[in-house]
């Protein structure tokens, strides 16, 4: 178990580093609701992004909460006359959890918006995410969180 979780932990780590000089770099913070841990983002163009965290899923006894997402951002959707800018974004992704029964396989639908500060390298960001489990039972279930991110260009 401890194998799996490093090995998910350093391909995370991985992919966020591939793309480190692309337009946005790369931001690491906190989520925080259903999982609340540490979030990190990688920019790959001015509209995709690699979004992943670590964190602790205080759903059913709790349990350690991995994910990764594959983000697309609008930023025409939603146009207000301020420095930042507000994207909203949607994309799909999995996410791993590791209980004490049981190991759990999902794939992800984030569905979100963020701002990014015109003036900080801080985003702030609000998501719901459906989820469909394929491991060890098939069904539906939804992540909602809130968090915020520091970027290093």
């Amino acid at each position: 178990m401890k194998r799996i979780i490093f090995f998910i932990v350093t391909v995370i780590i991985l992919l966020a580093d591939l793309s480190y000089t692309q337009d946005k770099g790369f931001g690491l913070g906190v989520i925080l609701g259903e999982p609340t841990g540490v979030s990190a983002k990688n920019w790959i163009t001015n509209t995709t992004a690699i979004d992943a965290a670590v964190a602790w899923s205080f759903v059913d006894q709790g349990a350690l909460h991995i994910h990764a997402d594959y983000l697309f951002h609008d930023f025409k959707l939603i146009r207000l006359d301020v420095k930042g800018k507000w994207p909203v974004y949607y994309g799909i992704g999995a996410r791993l959890k590791f209980g004490d029964n049981d190991t759990q396989l999902a794939v992800r639908i984030p569905v979100g918006i963020d701002y990014l500060f015109g003036d900080a390298p801080v985003d702030i960001f609000l998501e719901v995410v459906p989820m469909l489990e394929l491991i060890p039972i098939t069904k539906f279930q939804f992540n909602a969180a809130i968090g915020a991110r520091y970027y290093f260009y």
